[in-house]
């Protein structure tokens, strides 16, 4: 055991923790997990440690206690980070990418797409002007002859996915690069000065474990993986945690499987005037919305921070994009994949004058633990000082910190990992199994450790959808022994 690495003293800053908890906290190190050329395993420790700790913080809130300790295991990381890799339904292992989800040779470089939806991989050949059952083959030749800038631009302008290769130099020097420089990790912020909410008063914990965000209304409006991993977490933590999808289009199975433990699914179309009565509903007896769609798409819904603190004051609201909300890119939809591109990453892990990857969806990830460490950091917040708070992370401000070494010398992070003791990591210690409606599990546990806390979900994941759109808990302030959520004044939607 060690204590935390400075990777961890500067996120846990970020989100404005108090500098003296980072002694609760422990990290056991595994030799031959994520390895690459960047800092992955410093940055996944990272994410998962003060995870663990804003936990243990909100645990002592609710307690009346001291801070538990917590413990970050590079094995269970590891593991977690590629949770979709290691889901098995029915001892079947999930598909992650399809055929034209790929790196492609350029005349002048490479590009990356994305098309795992349909859609996706319908306007990409549209802005190909190619036909709908190209072979890999086809779009590799003719990709072949263009330039990635052009494919870049020409792709997105059609509502498809495409980032050209770029060396870190380069995406620093780029606009959009500049902008997210400019950012914290986390931007926190409060929003409702003219419409002040009361501090939150949470009923003491009981039960054993002990989930610190027991009670507590999740509102999960997020796809793919960062949003879905945070909102896991929070539901493993205690959160009653509803995800709500619009009918169109489906949610890929496994995916939904990977990230849907400890939650209940929905569908409502808020275009419609009775799925949009049904949803203002569930927003006025919510206490944490997080959004992951990109920057723009629900404001016509009234899902922006201002509205949002006049409708439903004390919410804990988080907004998850891949590019941050800010810059020419801003309203660009991105992926993890595309982010690792664009950032120089998957440069700077390639060989032989190929892009390489990650050993994992780290942005993803990583993004993910850290939007649910700044929610429950805000829910702290709040039950001290009131007011309906923002945190807005983005895959490409991880990437920034990552590329920068976790804001400290690339040489330190190496001399700090040769000097600590190093443990065998074998993934399956850190697999679990299940039954379940989908047919038997096995998955990876959650990295997230807190002493007296839990170890597993209460339950598997459901089928996409199913569940009714409502709140487990009746309304008001007695929501059982485990007390009400954050928000003493209820919205009336």
């Amino acid at each position: 055991m060690t204590r935390s690495a400075t990777g961890t003293e500067f996120a846990w800053a970020a989100l404005g923790g108090d500098p003296a908890l980072l002694s609760r906290l422990s990290t056991v190190t595994r030799e031959g997990t994520l390895a690459a050329r960047l800092p992955v395993r410093e940055l996944a420790r990272a994410c998962v440690g003060v995870c663990a700790l804003a936990g243990a913080e909100l645990t002592a809130v609710r307690t009346g206690g001291g801070v538990p300790e917590v413990r970050v295991d590079d094995g269970a990381v590891a593991t977690a980070f590629v949770s979709e890799r290691q889901l098995r339904v029915g001892g079947r292992a999930s598909v992650s990418f399809a055929p034209l989800s790929r790196f492609w040779r350029t005349a002048d470089g490479w590009v990356r797409t994305h098309a795992n939806y349909p859609h996706h991989r319908a306007r990409l050949l549209e802005a190909l002007e190619l036909p709908a059952d190209a072979s890999v083959e086809t779009v590799g030749s003719h990709l072949a002859g263009r330039s990635a800038a052009e494919v870049e631009e020409t792709v997105y302008a059609a509502g498809g996915l495409a980032v050209a290769l770029r060396t870190a130099a380069r995406w620093a020097a780029h606009e959009q690069g500049a902008a997210v420089a400019r950012h914290p990790l986390v931007d926190r912020e409060t929003v409702d000065e003219a419409v002040p909410s009361a501090p939150w008063v949470p009923a003491r914990l009981s039960g054993d474990p002990l989930r610190p965000a027991a009670g507590v209304r999740v509102l999960d409006l997020t796809r793919v993986i960062a949003g879905p991993v945070a909102t896991r977490t929070l539901a493993l933590l205690g959160a009653d945690v509803l995800r709500v999808d619009p009918p169109r289009p489906p949610e890929d199975p496994d995916a939904h499987a990977d990230t849907g433990f400890g939650k209940r699914s929905t569908r409502l179309d808020l275009a419609v005037r009775a799925d949009r009565r049904a949803f203002e509903e569930l927003l006025a007896g919510a206490d944490v919305l997080v959004t992951g769609y990109r920057p723009g798409a629900l404001d016509r819904f009234g899902l922006t921070p201002e509205p949002l603190a006049v409708r439903r004051p004390g919410l804990v609201v988080a907004q998850l994009s891949a590019w941050g909300r800010y810059g020419p890119w801003s309203g660009r939809r991105g992926f993890d994949s595309l982010v690792q591109a664009a950032t120089g990453i998957a440069e700077a892990e390639g060989t032989a004058g190929r892009p390489g990857a990650l050993p994992a969806q780290a942005l993803d990830h990583g993004t993910g633990y850290l939007l649910a460490a700044a929610v429950l950091r805000s829910l702290t917040e709040r039950s001290r000082t009131g007011g309906t708070r923002l945190v807005r992370p983005s895959l490409a401000r991880t990437a920034a910190w990552l590329v920068d070494g976790l804001a400290r010398p690339a040489e330190e992070v190496a001399r700090a990992s040769q000097e600590r003791p190093r443990d065998p990591y074998e993934p399956g210690l850190w697999l679990t199994g299940t039954d379940s409606d989908l047919g038997p599990l096995t998955y990876a546990r959650s990295p997230v450790s807190i002493a007296g806390g839990p170890a597993d979900w209460t339950r598997p994941p459901g089928r996409w959808g199913t569940d009714a759109a409502r709140w487990v808990r009746a309304a008001g302030p007695d929501r059982g022994t485990d007390g009400p959520g954050p928000g003493t004044t209820r919205g009336d939607g």
